[in-house]
């Protein structure tokens, strides 16, 4: 399969930069999986599970949270909010950040903007533990 360059630059820095068969990834109409001679191509990122075919086929995965895709003439860029590769993931840290979410949301007292803080909290936290367990896929 041909390859292409890749560069995942998040606001931690430069998180990959290399050659790459395809990324998937959530963007905020759906997923999107990038192949080599990809047209140009610009969108917003979503939450979800980023699945990256490295040039020798094997598969990484990470949790990409918000940013920008961005494919110009030929050369792949994502620049996520967040990044973090499966095996990078605190899944202890993951679990009590859901925790707490879910303990913020069984309260009724709580007005609209804590109610979706809370549940964009819960849902960081949700893809982070899924990205982490599917690291044995």
């Amino acid at each position: 399969m041909s390859t292409y360059h890749l560069q995942v630059v998040s606001m931690d820095g430069l998180d990959f930069d290399g050659e790459v068969q395809k990324i998937l990834l959530r963007t905020i109409d759906g997923d999107v999986e990038i192949l080599a001679r990809h047209t140009d191509y610009c969108t917003a990122i979503g939450m979800g599970t980023a699945r990256v075919t490295m040039a020798d086929g094997t598969e990484r995965k990470a949790a990409c949270i918000g940013g920008m895709l961005s494919v110009m003439k030929g050369e792949v860029r994502v620049l996520p909010t967040t990044w973090e590769w499966s095996e990078d993931i605190d899944l202890e840290r993951a679990k009590a950040a859901k925790e707490h979410a879910e303990e913020r949301l069984k309260d009724q007292m709580l007005d609209k903007d804590a109610r979706i803080r809370a549940e964009a909290k819960l849902y960081r936290a949700l893809v982070r533990i899924g990205t982490h367990g599917q690291e044995r896929e």
